[in-house]
């Protein structure tokens, strides 16, 4: 599979995994998980021809860039590792952050962040990355980006709780102002 049929089905994926899993009928589970055989069998069946097999799902999986996705143990159940826009109760563990954390956005955002913080708006969670690159190529995506650090240890002293998805991406609920940089 070329990698940009590849990053084409990624997208549809990210539709039916993290905001529109009615468009080809699937019920995810609690988790977010959806079993591989059922997946497989309603994209199969979608009038977009975007049929796929097997062998194609695990490529797609193991080549995102961003590692959107993953796999049971036995590979039998499929989700989308974080940034849902439906409630999916994906029940991570609290987890102790760096010192620092970068969110990136465009500079179009930057006034309304500094008067009300960063909000999680149609998502689950604020995403904030580990690394500056990887702030700056999330800000790209919408605009001029302007990167914010955030101070995780305040926000930990006053009991603000910090998550990891599988892929390395940071959550919170939401990060009030005055723990920005």
């Amino acid at each position: 599979m070329d990698a940009k049929k590849a990053k084409k089905r990624s997208k549809f994926f990210s539709q039916l995994l993290r905001h529109r899993p009615e468009l080809v009928g699937l019920e995810l589970e609690e988790g977010g998980w959806v079993e591989v055989k059922e997946f497989l069998e309603k994209i199969n069946n979608y009038k977009n021809g975007n049929s796929i097999t097997f062998e194609e799902l695990e490529y797609i999986v193991a080549t995102n860039d961003k590692q959107r996705f993953g796999f049971n143990e036995d590979k039998t159940k499929i989700r989308a590792n974080q940034g849902h826009s439906i409630e999916v109760a994906m029940n991570y563990e609290a987890t102790i952050p760096p010192p620092i954390l970068y969110h990136g956005t465009a500079t179009k955002n930057v006034d309304s962040i500094l008067q009300n913080g960063i909000l999680k708006r149609n998502r689950q969670y604020v995403h904030l990355s580990a690394d500056i690159e990887t702030a700056q190529k999330v800000g790209k995506r919408h605009g001029k980006p302007y990167i914010f650090e955030i101070k995780t240890i305040k926000m930990q002293e006053v009991g603000l709780l910090f998550y990891q998805a599988k892929n390395g991406v940071w959550l919170i609920d939401a990060v009030p102002k005055e723990f920005l940089i």
